[in-house]
């Protein structure tokens, strides 16, 4: 009989051990299985953190912006006269006619650029730079319609320029609020470069109140002051006057000038402000001119030599 209590109480303590050990053995596989999980759910929120940026430029869309701005933009082209004509010496109308001595017509020159319609009536903005000098001024539209514009006014210290055409009913951007642009937020650059009508590149506002000293200077002998918008949206010969928009389609500069040693993009650009284009419009279309204060003092930049 004890024999036999023997064999059970062995039986009985062999199956509990047994019982233990599995149990044992289930914890640690349940451990290990939330351990991966949790490893897994780490691994999955990081890398949704470092590819985050990645995913919003991917998914950021330009179109509406594009749409929006890409009608509104003209090509202007331009004709200026060279010379003013010259007398020149001809041997064989001397001999026949006795008057040797004629006047050559001017010679001609072509420009472009771009513009801005900034209302229905037929009102662009664009550089002065653009339409400096040109004795004749040609707009054309996206939808190749042209017409002939008229200079309203003028103000190099800007570089900026007003123009009209006889039109109705046409598109146009509406102003933005260029004070309050970021560094890093997208833009886009429409214009007319190389001759390549309605021409949309994208990048981001670089840095803001860059000073390139490349403006004249204004009425009585007053300081340009310059505060343009840097962009690295690509920006070459025949963007200038065109449209930086921002992601709504709002205008928010004017293109102007680019930093290059070959005369083509080579990554930075730089825009008038559209609150400055408003403000010079503004004072063109009621004085004729631009208004500004002068009070008699000059300004240069504060380094450390000065602080």
């Amino acid at each position: 009989m004890r024999k036999y209590l023997g064999y059970v109480g062995a039986s009985f303590l062999g199956s509990a051990i047994a019982v233990v050990f599995m149990l044992s053995v289930k914890h640690e596989q349940s451990e290990t299985l939330l351990e991966i999980e949790r490893l897994r759910a780490q691994h999955n929120q990081e890398s949704n953190h470092l590819t985050g940026f990645a995913t919003n430029a991917n998914s950021m869309d330009l179109t509406v912006a594009a749409e929006k701005s890409v009608n509104a933009v003209v090509h202007v082209k331009t004709t200026f006269e060279l010379d003013g004509g010259y007398y020149t010496f001809d041997p064989i109308r001397q001999f026949f006619f006795g008057d040797g001595m004629y006047q050559k017509a001017p010679r001609i020159g072509a420009g472009a650029g771009s513009g801005v319609i900034i209302s229905e009536d037929g009102y662009i903005v664009t550089n002065n730079h653009v339409i400096d000098k040109a004795s004749k001024i040609e707009v054309v539209l996206n939808n190749n319609k042209s017409f002939q514009a008229t200079i309203i006014g003028q103000d190099p210290s800007s570089d900026l320029a007003l123009l009209k055409v006889d039109g109705k009913d046409l598109p146009r951007i509406l102003y933005g609020n260029s004070d309050q642009v970021k560094v890093g937020e997208w833009v886009l650059a429409v214009g007319n470069p190389f001759n390549l009508e309605s021409t949309v590149t994208a990048g981001i506002i670089s840095a803001t109140g860059r000073d390139i000293n490349i403006l004249a200077n204004g009425p009585n002998g007053s300081s340009a002051v310059e505060s343009f918008i840097q962009t690295d949206a690509a920006v070459n010969p025949g963007n200038s006057g065109g449209a930086l928009v921002n992601t709504r389609g709002e205008l928010v500069g004017i293109n102007t000038a680019i930093s290059s040693k070959t005369g083509s993009f080579v990554g930075y650009s730089f825009a008038v402000p559209s609150n400055i284009a408003k403000k010079i419009v503004d004072d063109l279309l009621e004085y004729g001119a631009v208004q500004e204060a002068v009070i008699g003092i000059r300004f240069s930049p504060v380094d450390n030599d000065k602080i």
